[in-house]
């Protein structure tokens, strides 16, 4: 009557795993699109204390932003990157409050905004590096909308092409195939994929002659939407 044997796990590239009725086991997942955990942003703690010029308001057409404070008056250098920080949010209402002030601020902030993008990038590195698919697209949006909020802001944001494409890189060929089916993620701007190519020829159209060389370095695959 033959024994039952135990066959004992171990990793590759060992003694152990050139030993009789050993089961070699391979390396753990890497994670690259695991989400990661969010800590309390400081736009929270700003919100909540009462320090925001702002005020949620509902109506029937939805939801809104009401400023207590003209945008030409508003300290950019001091409440941009706060809102940006916001961005990691996916609670309601600071989800809202922070994706709505931060359209807000871009659509009226015109030569006050490219001042103050070098503090945008921490903010933006840390919504990105959450890896949570409705922050990630929430914030390329967001990205879209900073490059073409004014003269120059496109070129500003350049230089920090290392820090903030590196996980476009990495969710670039992320798309739902559905096969017949609708991918109503498409209609609502939600595929990641698409997303963030929409994003990149953004950057290139907006970010000026070193923009595409400097895309490319970081996001291989990408090829240029401008025509020669």
């Amino acid at each position: 009557m033959l024994k039952n044997k135990t066959k004992l796990k171990t990793q590759g590239f060992t003694v152990k795993s050139t030993m009789k009725n050993s089961v070699v086991v391979g390396p753990p997942a890497a994670g690259a699109f695991q989400e990661r955990p969010t800590k309390s942003t400081t736009f929270r703690k700003f919100y909540e204390r009462g320090e925001f010029p702002v005020a949620l308001q509902f109506s029937a057409k939805g939801n809104c932003i009401a400023w207590k404070v003209a945008f030409e008056k508003l300290d950019y250098h001091h409440l941009l990157p706060l809102f940006f920080d916001g961005l990691c949010e996916t609670a309601h209402p600071y989800e809202f409050l922070a994706r709505q002030g931060v359209h807000d601020l871009l659509k009226n902030g015109g030569p006050k905004i490219q001042p103050v993008v070098p503090q945008l990038i921490i903010p933006i590195k840390n919504a990105l590096n959450t890896r949570n698919r409705q922050v990630i697209c929430t914030t390329l949006k967001v990205l879209q909308h900073l490059v073409m909020s004014g003269d120059m802001v496109g070129e500003a944001l350049v230089p920090y092409y290392r820090q903030i494409l590196p996980i476009l890189n990495i969710f670039k060929n992320m798309n739902i195939n559905s096969g017949d089916g609708i991918d109503y993620s498409q209609q609502k701007r939600e595929n990641i994929g698409d997303l963030i190519q929409e994003t990149l020829e953004v950057f290139e159209r907006y970010g000026g002659e070193d923009a595409f060389i400097n895309i490319k370095y970081m996001v291989p695959t990408y090829e240029s939407c401008m025509t020669s």
